[in-house]
């Protein structure tokens, strides 16, 4: 199924009974959104979540596919397939279900870890029965296109040299080139961007320097989350001003690590695609405890920085940054 005929797909009156949705990890959770989105429209009012790890017991699924809607509505089972690999019993569980898919029931399949590697028999009994996609990172031939329709499909409108700009700047990296299109939705209105527009957009977002520090961090770009904090020091900027938006992302993480609901409560904080994905990787690196333990650290420079507290206030703030980049590096100041 090619991009056109899945956005068609979706915005469909009839949902399949089993989708597959494997590859690029931002693209298959966007693409699960959707289908969730869908399901919504449709009137699927019930979900279920199962998370298929290594302690998973696939009796769950025929259990929760066989059980009766408590509002006799329409469900989706939301499986999470870690590692991208079923085994033995999933792949029977799975090959049951799609063999005979329960009525008003929908099966939702995601892997964001994928390869040839992966293809089993199960997964051919699901293009057989439902849809079957596999989302690739664009080539770097495909990158200018890619970049391209992203920002029609998000309401920009871009001429051909802002978009080869744009695809310049962000060099392939996939999550970089969401994030700077999700603010160029905010930044450009319904102006259309050439190249002189873009760059004098990106000039204006200046001001998200702040911003791209803790991205960075969080993105696990030690080296690049370090150099900015230095340019920002460099220019004069106010580390208590600074460590209030650092604390202000710390607390966002901790409450994204407490929540029961990844999804709905990235959804609750408004967060952007692209910041949403963003996060989940950096909590993925480290358990609530590691935050907490990053936002008492960032109270205390807090302090060092108003006089509060002996103690170098910019060389805390490096190893705080490098522990959110990398939380084995948090031994370091512990």
């Amino acid at each position: 199924m090619n991009p056109g005929q899945w956005q068609k797909h979706l915005a469909g009156d009839r949902m399949a009974p089993v989708y597959l949705l494997v590859g690029e990890e931002l693209l298959v959770l966007e693409a699960a959104d959707a289908v969730r989105a869908m399901a919504r429209r449709l009137g699927y009012s019930e979900r279920e979540v199962l998370e298929a790890d290594s302690r998973f017991d696939w009796n769950d699924l025929a259990r929760a596919s066989a059980g009766l809607s408590l509002f006799a509505t329409q469900r989706l089972l939301d499986l999470r397939l870690a590692g991208g690999r079923a085994g033995k019993d999933g792949g029977a569980a799975i090959t049951e279900f799609v063999g005979n898919p329960p009525p008003d029931t929908t099966l939702l399949i995601t892997a964001t870890e994928w390869s040839s590697k992966h293809d089993a028999a199960w997964t051919k009994h699901v293009d057989q029965a439902g849809i079957q996609i596999v989302f690739n990172a664009p080539r770097p031939h495909e990158w200018t296109q890619w970049i391209g329709a992203r920002l029609a499909s998000r309401g920009v409108q871009a001429t051909p040299d802002a978009v080869s700009m744009l695809a310049e700047r962000v060099e392939g990296n996939l999550l970089a080139a969401a994030q700077e299109i999700d603010k160029l939705v905010v930044l450009a209105g319904d102006r259309r961007l050439d190249a002189a527009a873009l760059e004098s957009l990106v000039a204006d977002s200046a001001r998200f320097d702040a911003f791209k520090l803790t991205d960075a961090a969080f993105a696990g770009e030690g080296g690049r989350a370090l150099r900015i904090l230095a340019g920002l020091r460099a220019e004069g900027e106010e580390l208590i001003a600074l460590m209030g938006w650092i604390v202000n992302q710390l607390q966002l993480a901790l409450r994204l690590a407490n929540a029961r609901d990844f999804s709905s409560q990235a959804k609750a904080e408004r967060l952007w695609p692209a910041r949403e994905q963003l996060f989940r990787k950096a909590l993925r690196r480290a358990p609530r405890e590691h935050w907490m333990g990053c936002l008492a650290r960032a109270a205390r420079i807090d302090r060092m920085a108003k006089g509060r507290q002996q103690g170098d206030p910019w060389l805390e703030a490096e190893r705080l940054i490098a522990a959110i980049a990398e939380p084995r590096a948090a031994a370091a100041f512990a």
